[in-house]
């Protein structure tokens, strides 16, 4: 009885996280949509800077509040992720300037074989015919309601191909620093939201007048749009630490797979609240296909030797105390 007990009680943290990060990573979609097209607010690394600063903030209050515990996270590791990290946020928003919006979302869903393939190698992970097979037909159903005109460029592939291994490797980072040195999702942030939230709000103003030949500073700010601001960055808050609770519950690649729900979702408010012109029998299908995916995923990898690991333990450090 007690083994079933506990088994109900993890997949119901496992599905409070998943639901936590839907709703967080819906809303600032909506949100940064608002700012962004309606307000004019267009500079993205910039905004990300914002919510690192704000995600640190939420981290020294807990500190303060004795509801995080005193962590270790060697300074090599630190300047990884934070390279990682950074180059992911940058090269996203410079691949979505220089490419079509068919060739962006294709190097989104190329993330999943990527971290696929990052598993393999460095964690000696193998996965089940099901469980490949599930993957596929989830990269199948979002490529058909995602992915439209689809045209490629060289800056464009190069930007692409940055933003997905670094993507990648963050993601990958997040799961394996948490195992490594015992690290909290709390513990985690509060080591990396500082580094980037100083390094993006450094660099972020002159990215962004690169990109978009406005200065952040000469931005019209008034009450409406500094309300979306503020709601993006309190929001960015759930959306970072749900993102490291998931992955670290969980793995990147599991993240990615499950996380495309949130595409389906983002395209049906899409269709709610901006108009249906969109919504026809061609998406309708691909979203019915990636879902099918998704449980079938779930499903082939929760079974034994749906993804295990082969003989490879990684040495753990605990946390400081």
């Amino acid at each position: 009885m007690a083994p079933a007990s506990k088994a109900d009680k993890k997949a119901a943290v496992d599905a409070a996280a998943w639901m936590f990060n839907v709703v967080t990573s819906v809303g600032i979609i909506i949100v940064n949509k608002a700012l962004m097209g309606t307000y004019g607010f267009s500079f993205a690394t910039t905004l990300t800077g914002m919510h690192f600063a704000t995600t640190t903030l939420m981290t020294i209050i807990l500190k303060m509040l004795g509801y995080v515990q005193h962590s270790h996270l060697p300074l090599p590791d630190l300047l990884k992720f934070v390279v990682f990290a950074n180059f992911s946020i940058v090269g996203m928003n410079v691949s979505l300037m220089w490419n079509s919006v068919g060739f962006y979302q294709i190097a989104k869903l190329s993330m999943i074989p990527v971290s696929c393939l990052l598993e393999v190698v460095l964690d000696k992970i193998r996965y089940s015919r099901d469980t490949k097979l599930s993957i596929g037909v989830v990269l199948l159903g979002v490529g058909v309601c995602t992915v439209t005109d689809v045209s490629v460029n060289t800056r464009g592939f190069v930007a692409a191909f940055i933003a997905v291994w670094s993507t990648s490797m963050q993601q990958y980072y997040v799961h394996y620093l948490q195992r490594k040195y015992s690290l909290s999702s709390f513990n985690l942030l509060g080591h990396t939201a500082p580094a980037q939230a100083a390094s993006l709000l450094l660099l972020g103003p002159f990215l962004d007048y690169w990109l978009t030949n406005t200065r952040v500073d000469r931005y019209d700010y008034n009450t409406a749009s500094m309300i979306f601001i503020f709601l993006s960055c309190t929001i960015a808050v759930g959306t970072n630490l749900s993102q490291f609770i998931c992955i670290g519950r969980f793995t990147a690649v599991s993240f990615q797979v499950l996380g495309h729900m949130k595409t389906i979702l983002v395209l049906i408010m899409g269709f709610f609240f901006f108009g249906k012109e969109g919504l026809n029998l061609h998406v309708v299908f691909g979203m019915v296909i990636a879902v099918v995916g998704m449980m079938w995923y779930g499903n082939a990898s929760s079974k034994p030797g749906g993804k295990e690991r082969r003989s490879h333990s990684l040495p753990t450090n605990k946390t400081e105390t």
